[in-house]
């Protein structure tokens, strides 16, 4: 079951899956799964008490970009790292004032009224 690189992988509508389905969606081995946990703090998938590994979507989906980054860019286990790292640092410069929790209640409320508007 190789995935093309041209064509996106659809992730199932779940809100968890087990090792074997993830394995399935990403086509790699569970073994390089769970080698990944071991490199990438970013993936931390929640445990039942069995000890059986839950993923989330999100977590599928940093998989996928894992595998992209390492299969397909031929990007290191060091450099994929480094390189979402740098993805996910903060947007704004450390000197742009951030917005508060007023100012974003604020923000999305005024959203909210655009989406009803243009819903009528």
């Amino acid at each position: 079951m190789e995935n093309d690189s041209h064509s996106p992988v659809t992730i199932p509508d779940k809100i968890y899956f087990k090792i074997g389905e993830v394995s399935q969606i990403a086509d790699v081995p569970a073994y390089v799964l769970r080698f990944w946990e071991t490199e990438f703090v970013q993936i931390r998938p929640k445990r039942t008490d069995a000890g059986q590994r839950l993923y989330r979507r999100q977590d599928v989906a940093l998989i996928l970009r894992i595998k992209h980054l390492l299969y397909e860019k031929k990007f290191t286990i060091d450099g994929a790292r480094r390189h979402l790292k740098q993805k996910t640092a903060p947007l704004l410069p450390s000197n742009e004032k951030t917005m508060d929790l007023t100012e974003v209640k604020r923000e999305l409320i005024r959203i909210r009224d655009l989406i009803d508007e243009s819903r009528r």
